[in-house]
């Protein structure tokens, strides 16, 4: 029963992670918490974070393992260069959670500039935030693995002709699983998460310092790298460093700024236990033991 023939063939590749082992959360400026509020937890669903800043200078948004951060610092919102995957239990609910937090927003801030829409496509659910950002919603399917809340992807517009050296610099440099075809470059990221770039002719925005918060299992080799050519941009502590330009390995050439804050595994904010409440419960379909969410993150 144990000979070589006799033993079952697995797929061993399939398992590979790489060494950006966690997307962590997204980071945008925002101006007004009442719509923030609205949008991300009474609309998406999430959890405002009891514990970690809990007045006016920022919030945190929890989505399973995932976070927003949403900082209310300067005069100018900030909005994502492309668009941010979610995986949600329900599409159903998600959309009479929209339509309520539209609702809601018209209401206490009448007079505030608001790009806030969404439509029900086929198998997603497109939304807008108050400020511009993109976010496309999923239902739980074997393409994120066993997520059922939280953010899968973020799907970044670059220019034309970076896609091949981009995914160069991630497999290259940051030593994760990419790969590149079609003009979009796909980043494989711990259990079920993303990367993506996808190349626009439409002219991009301004970079306006957002950035996106990755755990690293090797958090010296593509440091050293970055530090040598100038690309480190900050030096936060020991357990954390940030670089904003992705550049090609090859030539040098700087291909799509973005602020990646790259953290190592022995940070102390890995792994962190984070709150996620049940949003299908009121008060008025509250039952015992009911108040958070049990699905899977």
């Amino acid at each position: 029963m144990n000979a070589p023939e006799k033993l079952k063939q697995y797929d061993r590749d399939a398992q590979v992670v790489g060494n950006i082992v966690h997307l962590e959360h997204f980071n945008v400026v925002i101006d007004d918490q009442r719509l923030a509020t609205l949008f991300y937890v009474v609309g998406l669903g999430g959890t405002r974070d009891p514990y970690l800043f809990p007045g006016l200078e920022n919030m945190w948004v929890n989505f399973g393992r995932t976070q927003v951060h949403l900082p209310s610092r300067g005069s100018k919102p900030e909005v994502v260069r492309g668009t941010v995957g979610f995986v949600v239990p329900s599409l159903d609910d998600l959309v009479k959670r929209l339509e309520h937090a539209g609702k809601e927003m018209k209401r206490v801030a009448p007079d505030l500039p608001n790009k806030f829409s969404f439509s029900r496509q086929k198998d997603t659910v497109e939304a807008t935030c108050p400020w511009g950002n993109r976010v496309r919603c999923h239902a739980p399917s074997p393409e994120f693995g066993r997520t059922e809340l939280g953010m899968v992807y973020v799907d970044f517009d670059v220019p034309p002709g970076t896609a091949e050296g981009i995914a160069r610099f991630y497999s290259e440099i940051m030593n994760s699983p990419a790969r590149a075809s079609d003009g979009r470059a796909s980043v494989s990221v711990g259990r079920g998460q993303a990367l993506h770039f996808t190349e626009t002719s439409k002219p991009l925005p301004e970079y306006d310092n957002h950035h996106v918060q990755v755990y690293v299992a090797d958090f010296a080799s593509p440091y050293h790298w970055l530090k040598e050519r100038g690309l480190i941009n900050m030096e936060t502590d020991a357990e954390e460093w940030r670089f904003q330009w992705i550049s090609d390995p090859r030539d040098g050439r700087k291909l799509f700024q973005i602020e990646h804050e790259v953290r190592s595994m022995k940070h102390r904010l890995f792994a962190r236990p984070l709150v996620n409440r049940n949003h299908a419960i009121s008060n008025m379909t509250y039952l015992p033991n009911s108040d958070a969410f049990r699905g899977i993150f």
